[in-house]
């Protein structure tokens, strides 16, 4: 197989994109394209790239019949600076190769995120793991980001009084928040990479990572079009039906009414709008 080459790719190399207040994501490299996902999927029977539009079907084919091999030969790694939280919540997806900048060797800079005003929310009434869309009075609003902000501002005072006391890095760092930036090299297979964005780009995902997730389909997006948009169509917009699920469409076809009930109905109601 000749080098994978994508000029839109190569003119995002190395670009920071900013997201949240302080983060970025970076693309370092990339290795292979839609053109190495359809080789590595004809290589069984010797034949190689087609024409564009056999190409896009036969990529549109693997995805929707979960045929992931192919999609595993393309990889992509990142430079990745986000508050600790989000990365706690990244570090879940257990396929990529991680290397993190340690506070053991480092001063840690100065820097952790204050959410904007319009993501300052009160705790949802019917998500126990989220924040609920109704806005929030603005004077409480600021008065959150001020007492995040000051908060902040004492931890690093205190980080930066142990480090001239002569503490050690290592416990000096224990007292920092959870809103600290890290940064990371993140590597991962398109296959794993599209898991990771069809659950981090689900309305459901915490917005901090969801916005980066965003930046990174764009990437990715520049690297596989058409495995994009077979993603994008197939999975991330498209939905799987339980057994139960598919019995009840059936009988809704038939003119009666949905027979599923409580929860099973809500979630069902849900996929359908």
């Amino acid at each position: 197989m000749a080098h994978c080459v994508v000029s839109e790719a190569e003119a995002l190399l190395d670009k920071e994109f900013p997201v949240l207040d302080k983060g970025f994501v970076r693309l370092v490299d990339y290795l292979g394209s839609d053109s190495r996902i359809v080789q590595a999927a004809r290589v069984s029977y010797g034949e190689g790239t087609k024409t564009f539009r056999q190409d896009k079907g036969l990529i549109s084919y693997l995805m929707r019949n979960d045929h992931t091999s192919p999609f595993e030969q393309v990889n992509f790694t990142f430079h990745i600076k986000m508050p600790i939280f989000v990365a706690r919540q990244w570090i879940r997806h257990r396929t990529a190769r991680v290397n993190e900048i340690s506070g053991r060797y480092s001063v840690m800079a100065d820097e952790a995120y204050i959410p904007a005003m319009e993501h300052i929310n009160l705790q949802s009434e019917d998500n126990k793991q989220g924040r609920s869309e109704e806005p929030m009075d603005p004077v409480i609003q600021e008065k959150i980001a001020r007492l995040l902000a000051d908060d902040q501002k004492r931890a690093f005072e205190t980080y930066h009084e142990l480090l001239d006391l002569g503490l050690a890095r290592e416990i000096a760092r224990i007292d920092l928040p959870l809103s600290l930036y890290t940064q990371w090299y993140w590597q991962m297979d398109l296959h794993n990479l599209f898991h990771f964005l069809k659950l981090r780009l689900d309305s459901h995902a915490q917005y901090e990572i969801r916005a980066y997730a965003e930046v990174i389909l764009s990437m990715v997006r520049a690297v596989c079009p058409m495995a994009c948009e077979a993603f994008e169509t197939l999975v991330l917009h498209g939905q799987r039906f339980s057994s139960a699920e598919m019995d009840a469409i059936k009988v809704m076809l038939g003119g009666k009414e949905c027979p599923l009930t409580g929860r099973e109905r809500s979630l069902f109601e849900d996929k359908l709008r």
